[in-house]
């Protein structure tokens, strides 16, 4: 026992020594997954995955972007698609007005075209920092034109998910982007194009139900939620409890539903081996 106390106590005295030492401007980041803390700088460096225990922290549309297309490729499409307020929900435009400071987006959704491994694509990435990346009709809208655009370009489509799920300020407005987008997808798929799903922490409700689950190849961030409902709505209701990592990419991946859980470090290659293996039957 007096053992595990020293070593406890050595791990503490080492952490203050740190932060002792720190130069101005380093910072810490604490991981909500292991408690640890990391050099903020590290984090980034690692593209913004826990040095310590691997933990994928949410990270924004633009910077997604910048992890996955090939240096100045990027093209932006509809970037000023407006965000609307169909049903004069109270206090809905204030929480847009908040989430556009917040973000700097106009809506959750970016589209882009851009390459990767020096394939051209069209890609898709919901922020989760704008209302949760919820799917508004201006998200549905963004999503079904890139979708659109790859068709009539014949070009492979990519869309990141992160999302809570429809949003609710838009009622039936926003459920109905759920057949909108896969009526898109259902149309490109019959020209024989690839489609790849990425699914990133939280991948929920009506995006779920919708484009994320339709990719020809369905990929996952490690520990991402993945699923319709959440898990204590369905313990909840069923009266069970839910096995251990229920709803977890990894468990996704083992139950069929994801075909690979892919590190943030390694899906741009992934994706471009994907693209390569597509083009002319994997004849690059």
């Amino acid at each position: 026992m007096s053992n595990i106390f020293a070593k406890r106590r050595a791990r503490l005295l080492a952490m203050k020594a740190i932060r002792d030492n720190y130069v101005p401007g380093d910072q810490l980041e604490a991981c909500p997954k292991c408690g640890g803390e990391s050099l903020r700088k590290d984090v980034a460096g690692n593209l913004y995955v826990c040095p310590l225990c691997g933990y994928h922290f949410p990270i924004g549309a633009y910077y997604r972007l910048s992890t996955i297309l090939d240096p100045g490729s990027f093209r932006e499409l509809n970037e000023k698609h407006p965000a609307a307020d169909p049903l004069s929900f109270p206090g809905y435009r204030e929480k847009q007005r908040a989430a556009q400071r917040k973000t700097g987006l106009t809506e959750a959704a970016v589209t882009a075209t851009g390459t990767v491994g020096g394939r051209k694509c069209v890609v898709g990435v919901l922020d989760s920092r704008y209302l949760m990346g919820s799917m508004s009709a201006a998200v549905g809208e963004k999503i079904t034109l890139a979708i659109e655009y790859a068709a009539k370009n014949k070009l492979p489509l990519i869309l990141f998910s992160a999302s809570g799920g429809a949003r609710m300020q838009e009622g039936i407005l926003s459920l109905m982007q759920m057949a909108k987008t896969s009526a898109a997808l259902a149309r490109f798929s019959e020209k024989g194009l690839l489609y790849i799903s990425v699914l990133t922490d939280p991948t929920t409700g009506g995006v779920t139900a919708s484009f994320a689950s339709l990719g020809d190849a369905v990929l996952a961030e490690p520990g991402a939620l993945i699923g319709f409902a959440g898990p204590r709505v369905i313990q909840q209701t069923i009266g069970e409890t839910l096995p251990e990592g229920f709803q977890r990419a990894e468990y996704q991946e083992e139950h069929g539903f994801v075909d690979a859980v892919v590190p943030r470090g390694e899906l741009r290659e992934t994706l471009s081996r994907l693209l390569r293996l597509h083009e002319k039957g994997g004849r690059s």
